[in-house]
């Protein structure tokens, strides 16, 4: 795992050393053992390295035989052995034994088709010095990020947005379409990011670049949902806990010691299970907890890591966990508006002091219809038969009623139908609800853009079923700009490697195949993934109801952190942006304190704040890290379970 940085001169612009250290330095957490670099006629590229295959003769950038073809890698190629003996019966001959130089040669022998042969979550850059060309390639399902822009005729690009942000030419400029992007969905797009100009590499694509030439982004994957109606439940089965073995199997490749997140529900479960199974020693697993009962999963992870005898860690959170914010703020690189950033940032500094790799369940939930929106549709879309003149004025009269008394959106989001409802149940504020939270000029610089239009229209396309639409739609946006995203910035805060099993490419593939209703058979989601655990878990994960990754934010805003938040979003600094309306965030966090549930509204609004104190606020030139550690101390309590619990107290460090 690294984190990669580079400069493409475009139009006979010099690129310098020094610029690559910057960039380099700024994400140095991914990558703290060593670093490298290699400079060119027109391009430099640069890394930061976290080793994990190869300790000692790994080191990037690595080059071909003859030194004209240089790759710089973020990620794991899980295939990379069976491909190496292919390409050294070709005739490739290697100095190392490591994953990336298998890039390299890949290169050689497909060109710009190597991206196709490789199975593994990465984003690499390679610089071919004959054909003065730039590769640039992110993995299919979005695992590992990479930025880039264009500023003054050279390309820049880097695993982290602040990377980019090292160089002074490059400006900071709102992106609004971003803005609004977050201000409904959590997140910014796909292909964009919250500054304009800056962009994402979208997930199954490449970007080649040379000098003389504009970029060109093309896709070389993405995924069908084609349902194969000869499958039976036992070829699904079956063929499901094969992949998922072999998929684990790959992922347990390194030269250092790999653990698992476990949260105790069925996805997380499966990998610890199969872990448990191939590993010759203890596997080491990390859970979070809360002292809230109902948020709390502690007792199933407890019960799974006593089912396969893990060496198991617990970390419990308590409200105090937002004294690191500006840390949040730094890694997690744009705003966000998923508050579960906070304990999977946690969970990774508590499994970083044990190991360097751990494996997840993320995908899982998409995969095989886990999430409770795609039951909730499966019931509305019975009301698709409401007349027209019904839903007129189920809509009129939601829209009647004064903003906050209870059941005003319900009778609103009733009015809507199709894709627009179903989007409308995950929208955080509504166009409506933007108007009052945002000023005037801003609203109408958001107002040009509409985030739900490009997802209305792909729910509208045919997908063969609506399932499928729904799932498709999340694999490609909600997974890789919430579910990824988190996961990979909040472990390499840590220099944490995460892998995700369950998105192993053939894996996916196959559960594209399987039928939407073996996933959600009679109000049972996740169906045939279940019957594939049937004897492998316990009875109790399988069956237990979904338990997303959440935390008390409503409880802890009303208690503890009432004064913290309305100090930080009321503050001279916020009113002097021009962004917000004061007297709308006061109404905000009053009916929050009354018991409406905005917590996720707040925690991007916070989020937002924080971001801006971070890389705008009176910052010229480089952004430094924040270095103060959050007041926050351990104790490690030993439980005669063999449990190994380690508590949040809250107390001066």
């Amino acid at each position: 795992m690294c984190g990669i940085v580079g400069i493409v001169s475009l139009e006979n612009k010099p690129v310098f050393l020094e610029e690559l250290r910057w960039m380099s330095a700024a994400i140095a957490h991914r990558g703290p053992d060593e670093d490298g670099f290699y400079l060119g006629t027109d391009a430099g590229i640069g890394m930061r390295r976290l080793s994990i295959i190869d300790l000692k003769s790994g080191r990037q950038p690595i080059a071909n035989e003859d030194g004209t073809i240089h790759v710089v890698f973020n990620g794991e190629i899980y295939n990379y052995r069976q491909l190496r003996k292919q390409l050294e019966q070709k005739g490739h001959c290697f100095s190392t034994t490591t994953d990336t130089e298998t890039i390299v040669h890949l290169y050689e022998e497909y060109g710009d088709c190597c991206v196709q042969e490789m199975r593994g979550m990465f984003a690499f850059a390679i610089w071919d010095e004959r054909r003065h060309k730039l590769l640039l390639a992110r993995d299919r399902l979005g695992i590992k990020p990479l930025y880039y822009t264009e500023v003054n005729g050279r390309l820049l690009f880097a695993s982290e947005l602040k990377a980019i942000l090292q160089l002074p030419d490059v400006e900071r400029k709102l992106n609004w379409n971003a803005l609004n992007h977050l201000f409904t969905f959590l997140s910014t797009p796909a292909a964009e990011s919250i500054l304009e100009g800056i962009r994402k590499l979208q997930p199954g694509h490449i970007l080649i670049a040379s000098p003389g030439r504009p970029p060109r982004v093309q896709r070389y994957w993405d995924l069908h949902f084609e349902p194969d109606r000869s499958l039976t439940e036992e070829d699904c089965t079956e063929r499901l806990r094969e992949l998922l073995d072999e998929s684990v199997g790959l992922h347990l490749a390194s030269d250092v010691p790999v653990g698992a997140f476990l949260s105790g529900g069925i996805d997380s479960s499966a990998v610890v299970a199969a872990m448990s199974r191939m590993s010759s020693d203890r596997v080491k697993t990390f859970s979070i907890g809360f002292n809230e009962e109902d948020y709390d999963e502690l007792q199933f992870a407890r019960l799974v890591a006593k089912q396969f005898g893990t060496e198991h860690y617990e970390l419990v959170l308590e409200s105090n966990v937002l004294e690191m914010l500006s840390d949040l703020a730094w890694h997690l690189d744009e705003p966000f508006g998923d508050a579960s950033a906070i304990p999977t940032y946690m969970v990774s500094k508590l499994a970083s002091q044990y190991v360097k790799v751990v494996l997840s369940g993320d995908g899982g939930d998409e995969l095989f219809a886990g999430y409770d929106k795609y039951a909730v549709e499966a019931r509305e879309r019975n009301y698709k038969f409401l007349p027209s003149v019904v839903r007129r004025v189920l809509g009129g009269v939601g829209n009647f009623l004064p903003d906050g008394i209870r059941g005003r959106n319900f009778l609103r989001h009733m009015s809507l139908t199709g894709a627009e409802r179903y989007l409308d149940a995950s929208t955080l504020f509504r166009r409506d609800d933007k108007r009052k939270l945002f000023q005037g000029v801003a609203f109408e610089n958001l107002s040009s853009y509409d985030p739900s239009q490009a997802q209305v229209e792909y729910l509208t396309h045919d997908h063969g079923d609506w399932l499928s639409a729904l799932q498709s739609l999340d694999l490609k946006s909600y997974l890789p700009l919430d579910i990824l995203t988190k996961v990979d910035r909040m472990s390499m805060a840590h220099s944490l490697e995460v892998r995700v099993p369950l998105l192993d490419h053939k894996l996916v593939e196959f559960v594209a195949t399987i039928p939407p209703e073996m996933k959600m058979r009679n109000g049972t989601r996740k169906y045939v993934f279940k019957r594939a655990m049937t004897g492998l878990l316990p009875t109790e994960i399988i069956h237990r109801p979904k338990q997303g990754f959440a935390i008390p934010l409503g409880r802890w805003f009303r208690g503890k952190l009432d004064n913290v938040v309305r100090e930080l979003l009321l503050s001279e600094e916020a009113r002097r942006r021009g962004l917000f309306r004061p007297t709308y965030i006061e109404r905000l966090l009053e009916l929050q304190k009354r018991g409406r549930d905005l917590d996720l509204q707040l925690w991007t609004l916070i989020s937002f704040e924080m971001w801006c104190k971070t890389f705008l606020d009176g910052r010229v030139g480089k952004v430094s890290e924040p270095r103060a550690e959050s007041n926050v101390s351990h104790s490690v309590l030993q439980q005669s379970t063999g449990v190994s619990r380690t508590l949040v107290t809250g107390e001066s460090a």
